[in-house]
């Protein structure tokens, strides 16, 4: 993130209404307007988390984050450049029902509106091309569905300072603060199903997330670099229950193991492969990608690869 910039973030909301598709609008209290939810990132915070606290905190209904949907961008009266990311989140009818929104000096109300009159009702050109970038998703086939998050572990004591078995190798005093940095943004997707390598290094990596969210961490060496090194891993059965599952996940791995768990979540999605599977392999300790694939239909390939690296 750059400092001349103001940088946001926010979703578009979404429920089905007697089998009808239809988005949550927001109206703002000072301005009068029409809006999409949305909100500055606090300081520390990644734009996942800042999405999925803005919706709530403007709607009072929790949601977990599917796929990015576009980024507006926009001159704001100081001439700063805001920069705005937004996801699609389906609001469930729990989270709708435990929503404790009134009307207060921010927002006035909140309103349920079909596609159609979201495109004309929305106040502002840039949450309109928002609104239509999530249409073409609907459009393609795309709505409800679940991420795989690709995790690698955080910073960890290197090999050469360590006497011990490398799969005992510790997380460092930034590694472990890594880790806990990982809670919000894991939060925003929804992970309910934590699987790591059985290395120190990982199950650390994971343990702060799993214990905040009250999930058992499931350890497993055939995604660890011991057994990847000598040819005795399977990340093809790991990959292939969670895609059968479509629960939301995180995989902890190791850097040398990545491109094996993106480049079997491709086949087992009947994806084509590509470079784009290397770069999203391709991370720094702490960084992860979210794999989303489509809850209805699994099979039917990659919806969408995002990246995001660690605020520490």
């Amino acid at each position: 993130m750059t400092d001349t910039a103001v940088y946001a973030a926010g979703g578009v909301v979404w429920r089905r209404i007697e089998g009808k598709l239809h988005i949550l609008v927001i109206h703002r209290t000072a301005y009068a307007d029409v809006t999409l939810p949305k909100g500055k990132v606090d300081p520390g915070e990644s734009l996942a988390e800042t999405a999925a606290r803005e919706i709530f905190e403007e709607t009072g209904i929790r949601v977990a984050l599917g796929v990015p949907v576009g980024v507006s961008r926009y001159r704001m009266p100081s001439k700063k450049q805001k920069i705005v990311h937004y996801w699609s989140a389906e609001a469930t009818d729990d989270a709708i029902r435990a929503s404790a929104f009134v009307p207060n000096k921010e927002i006035a109300a909140l309103e349920w509106v079909t596609p159609k009159k979201a495109l004309t009702y929305l106040s502002y050109p840039v949450d309109t091309e928002i609104l239509e970038g999530f249409l073409r998703l609907v459009d393609d086939g795309v709505l409800a569905t679940f991420p795989v998050v690709v995790l690698r572990h955080a910073k960890a004591t290197p090999r050469e300072d360590w006497d011990g078995a490398d799969a005992a190798r510790p997380l460092t005093s930034k590694g472990t603060r890594q880790a806990s940095a990982l809670v919000g943004p894991l939060r925003a997707f929804g992970v309910r199903k934590v699987v790591t390598s059985d290395a120190v290094r990982c199950v650390t990596t994971v343990t702060p997330f799993a214990a905040a969210q009250g999930r058992t961490v499931t350890r497993t060496p055939l995604i660890g670099q011991d057994a990847w090194e000598a040819g005795d891993g399977d990340v093809r059965s790991v990959v292939g229950k969670r895609v059968r599952a479509r629960k939301p996940a995180v995989l902890c791995s190791h850097g040398p193991v990545l491109g094996s768990i993106l480049h079997e979540l491709a086949l087992a999605t009947g994806t084509m492969k590509g470079a784009y599977l290397d770069s999203a392999a391709t991370l720094e300790v702490g960084s992860f990608s979210v794999v989303h694939l489509s809850a209805t239909n699994p099979g039917s390939g990659i919806v969408s690869i995002e990246t995001h690296e660690p605020q520490i």
